[in-house]
Parts: structure tokens; C-alpha cells; sequence
């Protein structure tokens, strides 16, 4: 029949172990070890191209080819050089696979494909490489670590076109059922170790498999692989291309064993029914004679070749391979140095697991749960990096890694700084131990000395070793425990919380974990399921503590505040309390494991955005450091130092291609941008740096380099990112009665700016409107400045007597603009006041001075939020002059420079000093009666 040859291609070539043959549809497994060091420079040149050429990396879509050795027995194309196998004068074990050549490999192969890689925990491997089609090795390629070939494959035809070879293919599909029935038959019969067996479940699996084929060829090469045959004839199915004389082939093997199989049952038959018990019941007692013992459904091994692609197991089988198991898995554990209470546990289960017979369900999960029991790192630390320059090696980290976040840093360095301390205290504490240790083992060789030559024991020396003992035991105390702190980081998203928690891990030199809290819904998630239910497993601090292998890792516990509540899966932040506890997280225990896990080494830095969906218990148990959103400035230095290289670089730009100013980035903060975050202000400078790249290729593809300028300035971000999406506020040049500026922060991401206040008055009868989209905190600083106004306005010079009410025949409108703008907070009333006073004086306020703060009806001016931001957009507007009130004093010291010198600030108690600075020329009736000390009681 016709076959199908492919085009020669270039491929690695796999030489397989001695004796062995690979066919196609069969899976094997090829064990690598130091002497086979061109399987592991293969495998990496093959990891290599399919990180390369696949986009999820996947070595299965890398072909390779699975060359055995050649045997001088048999011939390049396969036929017999010698007729009589046993004649053999020569062999091939002195080839070694790994220095194999052309001259020592068989010409025929399979092109194959890496399934996947086992490793055994010894530092050896095994590949489990399939067969996929039959190639030809046209030339060996020797030049790199690996041997390189160029074959050519031969596939076989999809069709049965002719009748022979169908007539052939059934009779392969009815010996290939015979046979195993044969097998399974055999299996049921009294028999010694090692003869032919198969279990039903793999009986049934087999025969329906090859009910179901459809394919002769690969029928075929399956049953080639099972059945029992020499290695020449293996090589001689190797180079059958002919698809009907494989199968004719594989027939004649099939014949041949089934024919020894009956006649070695026919044997065994006869001899179990003569001779059913053994001859000297004593020798059985003693372990002598074994009466052959079979688990229900648990057949003898199959007597197949070593490249056999199924190995059956026998009764004596199981006894060789798990206690083998059972041995590596002990020395695991001990290789885990368990605590006391793992370590009694993990005794008593192992003997439990020597019990259980291998395939009943509940050996798998007691073998899982000891092998959890040995991932999980119990002592096992990785050294802090702490040295003489720790300290300043962190804080250059942290400050090169994240600008701003002063609060932070701080905190992070007094982490290490007493980390440093402890572990100083502890070195000297341990050197006193290592030297009282040697002089109390010198003093009790002595007194043992003394009682071998039966002299009196010299009682001196005994008490000293007692007094030592003591001594040792206070030295030991004094050694200082490392108890990690528990912070929460809180601020809007975008700030830099997560990157800030990777930094702390890699000033420490400790592993990095991150565990995504939101959404979690199930307690279980947190705390592991019982080993009682089904697909039982740890929770995610013990799957985060086996995936890192140490015991002082840094755990980063994402989205804290977005855990879910309590439900019918139990409530997860309550869970997390004893995660999160520093006095209790010492014997954590997860409901999987069951035994107590020391939490105390492992930092943990825990997120969220708000504190509003934390559970106060949870909440006591971290210690929480604010991070406010970035202002202008501080954005402007992270665009410039860090998002503007990464975007220029990410987007295929060099520095030198497209110039970023401070002003340029100063724009989009301001006009494109209001977070508190620096997220969208890195995808609009990625927007500007793809316009430019636009830019740049067109015009090195039309070949006028020359024409493009990497100069980007203000006028072109229209151009790349639309019209602006957000207004300044500019200070007025001049001013009229009634108009003062006031200062505002916005909530939504630490931006500050100024907000002008408009007061007009008109005949009326005493009403007040308000418009500008006023919040009710801002409707009530208005009420409270124009009763004070109104209480004062004889003594401000508004009215003419004591009695006079100056909104008797009068209305007043107050209105913010930028009405589309919600405004609210206790941060106007001042404003609101001089507004009200400069109305109805007709004195004009000077329009670079800006103020904010809240006022009491008692005049006293209170503190308010947003200091920074606010000063900052005050600078940006033009502002000048700056009323504060005098409780702020303390936040203005956390001003950036730039901000303190361009600003004059003025620190008000009272309106009357308000007053005085707006307009220090006027003259105001009863000004001297405001007293100079008030009781703040």
C-alpha cells in the first residue's frame, strides 16, 4: 500500500536508551540522569524555541526525533543479518547513547513529541516523549551539545483501499482481542511471580481500544509494543513503511505468544491441581515457602519488554515498589524537620499508609496529605540581608522604586532597623551560649574522668554544672523572637501599594507571595477544606507557604477589604483573625493540615481601598499606614523617572526619539487626568508615545528621517490625545466686592485647586439662595457665616446700630461656578464670610489671595483636610497669598519646598485676624474689643 513522504526538515534526534524502541501512538518514558547531559541541552534548546514561536510556550508543538541504536543484527532497511538470534557474536552495550554517532544509530526512527517531565526529587528527571510517525535520517548534525538530523517521515494513509490489507486487519483486531482475554484469563489461575497477567479494568480498556481503531498502521505499532518480541524484530516493525506488511508482521508475533501463553497455562493448570498447598506446612509458617496472595482484582504483572508501553504489576511487584514509596516519603518528612506535633502526626499516619492497600481511595489521601505535610516549610528561613549598610540599602531602594510615600519608607525602615537590633542581641547571646556550652561539656568530661578511676567526685565541679545549666537556660531567654509586624495599606487604587509591598520583599532579600483576597466567599478558601471531603485542600496561607518553600516569606494579602461576609461558606474575614493576629498567629492551624503552623516569621502586608468594609476586629489587629493619593508635583517626578522611560521603551522609542518636558507631563496631569493614581496618566503618556512612534516610522519608511521632530510640546497633545478633558481654575487679575478665592481638593485622586465664591445681593426680603451644585455641609458654612456676619455687622461698620438688621430689605446669591462640579466638605466657611463682608462693605478682595477653613459661630476658625493638595493647585493657579487656619500649622510642615516658596502662608485663629490681613488699611468700628486670648473651653 502507497505510503506518504514529507519534505526533509531539520529536527533535535532524541538516541534512545540501549535495547529500547519507540513506535508511534506510544508513550515512554526516557530517564535522564548525569550521564546523559545532550537529553538536558536538548530539552533546553527545545524549552527555547517554544518560548519563541508559541505564545504560551507549549514544548509539545516542538518536534523531535526518537532514533534508537543500531544492532548488528540486523540490517539498515531491516532485514535479519544472522538468521539464528542466539548466534550472536557481537552487541551493542558498548555504545553509550550520549555519544552515539551516525554509524551507531538505526537509520529509522519517530518523530515524536514531549509530553512532559517528571522529576523525582533526587535532581534526575524523566521525559515522557509520544510517538507520532515514522522518519528516515538522511545526515546526523554534531555540532552542538545534541545531535541535529535532517529525516524525512512517512505517514500512513488515512484509507483502507485495499481488500488484503482489510482481510489482514481484521484478523490483527481478532488475535489483538484473543490475546487479551488470553492475559486475563491467565491472571485468574494460581501462578508463580512474573507470569502473564492483566487486571479487568485495563483488560476492558484494551479491548475496547481495539474494538474502536480504525486505523491498521496504528493498531498495529500498538500491539507491537505489547507484545513479546526480541529488539531486532522491534526494529524490523520500525522500518516496515508498508503498512500491510507491518500488520502480517505483528500477526505472525501475536500467533507466536499466544501459542506460549496456552502452553504455560495448560503447565500451570496441572501443577496448581496436584500440588495445591505447599509440602512442609512448618516452612510456610516460617516464611519460608509464600502461598501466593492476590488482592481482589489485582492480577499478576505482564512479562512485557522494558519499552512496553504498559508494565502490569504483580503481587511481588507491589511488595518491591511501595514500600519504596513509603521509604521516600519518610525521608521527606524527616528532610522537613517537622515540629513535635507534625512529626507525631506524620508517624502515626505513615504507619497507617503501610497498611492500606495501594488501590483502595484512602491511600491516596493519606499519601497526599503527608506529602502536603512535607512541602510545608517548618524551619526552613532564608537569611535577612542584614549588614552594617542594610539600612541605607533599603531606604535607596525603596526611594529609587517609589517617589513620595514618606510615611511608608519610614515604617519599613524601623521594621529593619529592629530586625537589625534583634538580630545583633541574638549573635552575642548566641556566642555566650556556644562558649558557656564548651566550658560546662569540658567540666562534666572532667567529672565523668573522675568517676571511671572511683576517686571522690569533686562535689565543686557537679555544682558547677548545675549553675551552668541554670545559666544556660537564662541565655537562652534572653534571645529576642521575631514577631513581624502586620501592615495595612490603604489608598485609592493606582498608588503603588502592591509594587511598594514587592519592594519590601526585595529590600529583605525574602521570597514574595501575593494572595488575591477579592471576592474570597468561603471560608474554606482561607482555612482549608476537612480531609474528610472530596478533593479536600490547604487554604491559601498554606498553599502561599509550599509554593515559596520558606517559613519568613513576605505574604501580600491583595484587596483586603473586598473579602467577602459571613454566609452559608462561613464568614472569610473572620478567618482571617487568626491569620492576622499577631499573638495568635504563632499555632495557626488550617483545617486540611490540623496541626499548628508558626505564622509569626511571615511579614504580611495586606491592601485596600477603604476601611469602610473591614470588619472592626480585623481592623485592631493591623497596624494601618495611609497612602493619599499623589499630588501634582509628586506625579509630575514619578511621570518623568519612571512611566515616561517605561512607555518610551515599551512602545519601541528611545529617549533620544521623543523629548518628554515638565511642562508637556505637567499638561496631561492636569488637563487629561484626576485620580489619585498614576494608572490613566500612564496610558495617556503610552497614547502620546504611540503618536510619536506613528509619527517616527512614517517618516523612516518614506526615507526623510530628517523630517521628524522628537520635540513634543504643549500644542501637539491635542493632536495625539483630543481636547482637554478637564479646566483649571485661574486666579482673576482684578476683583470686584463680593468674589473670593477659595481652595477645594478634590476627593477623587490629590488634585488640589482654587474655587471662586460669587456673592451678589438684590431688594428683597431677607432670603438666601444657593447654586453651584452645594453640598450640605457647604449650604450649612454659609448659614453660619451670615449669622456671624449679621451678629457683627454693627461692630464690622455694615449697619448703623446695634438693632439693625442688614438683610431686611435685601436678598443675597451665593453661587460657585463650575456648576456640573459637586462641591461639599467644612472647608469654605471663612471664604464665605469675607465674601459676605467684602459684598456688603464694597471692599474688594485682593484676587492673589486665597483662603480656607471653618468658622464657628463664635468666629473661631477650625482646621480642614487637603492642606498639600490644596497649596499646590493654590501654586499652579497663580495664588500668592494663602489664609490657613492656625491648627493646620502642622501640615503645612509636609509641604514640598517648591510649594513653601512660592506661597505665603498665613496662619489665622479668628476671622478678626482674617479680617485684618485682607484689608490691613481698613479702619474697623470696635476692632480693639475682639479679645486677644480666648478659652478654647
Amino acid at each position: 500500500m502507497a505510503h506518504m513522504r514529507a519534505p526533509t526538515v531539520t529536527i533535535p534526534l532524541l538516541p534512545l536508551p540501549k535495547q529500547t524502541v519507540l513506535l508511534p501512538g506510544v508513550v515512554q518514558r526516557v530517564a535522564v540522569s548525569s550521564t546523559r547531559p545532550d537529553i538536558a541541552s536538548l530539552l533546553a534548546a527545545v524549552y527555547a524555541k517554544a518560548a519563541s514561536k508559541t505564545p504560551n510556550g507549549r514544548i509539545d508543538t516542538i518536534p523531535i526525533a526518537c532514533v534508537p541504536l543500531a544492532s548488528p543484527l540486523i540490517g539498515p532497511e531491516g532485514h535479519l543479518l544472522i538468521e539464528n538470534g542466539d548466534d550472536r557474536t557481537e552487541t551493542t552495550d558498548h555504545v553509550d547513547p550520549a555519544k552515539a554517532t551516525k554509524a551507531d544509530l538505526f537509520p529509522y526512527g519517530v518523530a515524536a513529541k514531549i509530553t512532559g517531565v517528571e522529576g523525582r526529587g533526587t535532581g534526575e528527571f524523566t521525559l515522557l516523549v509520544e510517538g507520532v510517525t515514522r522518519i528516515h535520517v538522511e545526515t546526523v548534525i554534531s555540532d552542538k551539545a545534541y545531535l541535529e538530523g535532517k529525516v524525512s517521515s512517512y505517514a500512513d494513509p488515512a484509507l483502507i483501499t485495499d481488500a488484503a490489507l482489510e482481510e489482514l486487519f481484521m484478523s490483527l483486531k481478532l488475535l489483538s482481542r484473543q490475546f487479551v482475554t488470553i492475559l486475563r484469563l491467565s491472571s485468574l489461575l494460581p501462578q508463580s511471580s512474573g507470569t502473564p497477567g492483566l487486571s479487568p479494568l485495563l483488560a476492558r480498556r484494551l479491548d475496547f481500544y481495539i474494538a474502536k481503531q480504525k486505523y491498521p498502521g496504528a493498531l498495529a505499532d500498538f500491539m507491537a509494543n505489547i507484545v513479546e518480541s526480541s529488539y531486532e524484530e522491534k526494529l524490523e516493525i520500525l522500518t516496515l513503511i508498508d503498512v500491510k506488511e507491518r500488520v502480517a508482521k505483528v500477526i505472525e508475533l501475536l500467533d507466536r505468544q499466544i501459542t506460549n501463553i496456552k502452553n504455560s497455562m495448560r503447565v500451570t493448570t496441572i501443577t496448581a491441581t496436584t500440588l495445591p498447598f505447599p509440602m512442609d506446612p512448618d516452612a510456610a509458617k516460617h516464611g519460608k515457602i509464600k502461598p501466593p496472595v492476590k488482592a481482589p482484582g489485582q492480577g499478576a504483572g505482564m512479562p512485557f519488554s522494558p519499552q512496553g508501553g504498559f508494565m502490569g504489576r504483580g503481587g511481588n511487584a507491589d511488595e518491591d515498589q511501595e514500600p519504596n514509596e513509603i521509604e521516600e516519603l519518610q525521608k521527606r518528612l524527616d528532610a522537613a524537620r517537622l515540629s513535635p506535633e507534625a512529626a507525631k502526626v506524620a508517624d502515626r499516619e505513615i504507619k497507617r499508609l503501610k497498611k492500606i492497600h495501594p488501590a483502595q481511595a484512602e491511600y491516596a489521601v493519606t499519601r497526599t496529605y503527608l506529602e502536603t505535610l512535607a512541602e510545608i516549610p517548618w524551619t526552613t528561613t532564608t537569611d535577612d540581608r542584614l549588614g552594617p549598610d542594610t539600612l541605607n540599602r533599603a531606604r535607596k531602594q525603596l526611594d529609587d522604586a517609589h517617589y513620595g510615600l514618606d510615611k511608608v519608607k519610614k515604617r519599613l525602615l524601623e521594621y529593619l532597623a529592629v530586625l537589625r537590633l534583634k538580630q545583633a542581641i541574638n549573635d552575642d547571646v548566641d556566642s555566650q551560649i556556644k562558649q558557656l556550652e564548651q566550658e560546662l561539656g569540658v567540666a562534666s568530661e572532667s567529672s565523668k574522668e573522675d568517676a571511671a578511676q572511683s576517686s571522690p567526685i569533686d562535689l565543686g565541679v557537679d555544682e558547677k554544672v548545675k549553675a551552668g545549666g541554670a545559666k544556660l537556660e537564662a541565655l537562652k531567654s534572653r534571645r529576642m523572637v521575631d514577631k513581624s509586624p502586620i501592615l495595612l495599606l490603604v489608598g485609592p487604587p493606582g498608588v503603588g501599594k502592591t509594587s511598594l509591598a514587592r519592594s519590601v520583599a526585595t529590600a529583605l532579600g525574602r521570597k514574595f507571595h501575593r494572595i488575591s483576597l477579592g471576592g474570597v466567599r468561603d471560608e474554606a478558601e482561607i482555612r482549608g477544606h476537612r480531609r474528610t471531603y472530596v478533593a479536600a485542600m490547604p487554604g491559601l496561607i498554606v498553599q502561599g507557604l509550599k509554593k515559596v518553600g520558606v517559613a519568613n516569606p513576605v505574604f501580600l494579602l491583595d484587596e483586603i477589604d473586598k473579602v467577602g461576609g459571613s454566609s452559608i461558606h462561613g464568614d472569610p474575614s473572620a478567618a482571617m483573625l487568626e491569620v492576622l493576629d499577631p499573638e495568635q498567629n504563632h499555632n495557626f492551624t488550617d483545617h486540611y493540615v490540623n496541626v499548628p503552623i508558626d505564622l509569626s516569621k511571615v511579614l504580611f502586608i495586606a491592601t485596600a481601598n477603604s476601611l469602610d468594609t473591614i470588619p472592626a476586629p480585623l481592623l485592631d489587629r493591623m497596624e494601618t499606614i495611609y497612602i493619599p493619593g499623589y499630588t501634582t508635583l509628586e506625579k509630575r517626578h514619578i511621570a518623568m523617572q519612571h512611566l515616561v522611560p517605561k512607555q518610551l521603551r515599551v512602545n519601541g522609542l528611545d529617549e533620544s526619539q521623543v523629548s518628554f518636558t515638565p511642562e508637556v507631563v505637567s499638561r496631561i496631569i492636569e488637563s487629561y487626568t484626576r485620580e489619585a493614581g498614576v494608572r490613566n496618566l500612564e496610558r495617556e503618556i503610552s497614547s502620546v508615545a504611540r503618536g510619536k512612534a506613528v509619527e517616527f516610522a512614517d517618516a523612516k519608511d518614506s526615507g526623510h528621517p530628517e523630517n521628524y521632530n522628537p520635540q513634543l510640546t504643549v500644542d501637539d497633545l491635542e493632536k495625539f490625545l483630543g481636547i482637554e478633558k478637564f479646566e483649571e481654575e485661574i486666579a482673576e487679575k482684578t476683583s470686584r466686592p463680593g468674589i473670593v478665592t477659595g481652595l477645594v481638593a478634590y476627593s477623587s485622586g490629590g488634585n488640589g485647586s482654587i474655587l471662586f465664591i460669587e456673592v451678589a445681593d438684590m431688594p428683597g426680603n431677607g432670603s438666601v439662595q444657593l447654586t453651584g451644585k452645594l453640598g450640605d455641609v457647604l449650604k450649612e458654612s454659609v448659614e453660619v457665616a451670615l449669622t456671624w456676619v449679621k451678629a457683627h455687622a454693627y461692630e464690622l461698620g455694615l449697619a448703623q446700630s446695634p438693632s439693625e438688621n442688614i438683610m431686611k430689605d435685601r436678598s443675597i446669591h451665593v453661587h460657585c461656578p463650575s456648576g456640573a462640579v459637586p462641591k461639599d466638605g467644612p472647608s469654605s466657611g471663612i471664604s464665605q464670610a469675607i465674601a459676605l463682608i467684602s459684598l456688603f462693605s464694597g471692599k474688594a478682595v485682593p484676587p492673589t489671595m486665597a483662603m480656607t477653613g471653618e468658622i464657628s459661630l463664635r468666629g473661631r476658625i477650625t482646621a480642614v483636610g487637603g492642606i498639600k493638595e490644596k497649596l499646590i493647585g493654590a501654586l499652579r493657579a497663580g495664588v500668592k497669598t494663602v489664609l490657613l487656619p492656625a491648627q493646620n500649622r502642622k501640615d503645612a510642615k509636609d509641604l514640598p519646598q517648591e510649594v513653601k516658596d512660592g506661597l505665603e502662608i498665613i496662619h489665622v485663629s479668628h476671622i478678626w485676624e482674617a479680617i485684618r490681613y485682607v484689608w490691613p488699611d481698613g479702619q474697623w468700628p470696635s476692632e480693639h474689643d475682639y479679645p486677644s486670648i480666648e478659652s478654647r473651653l
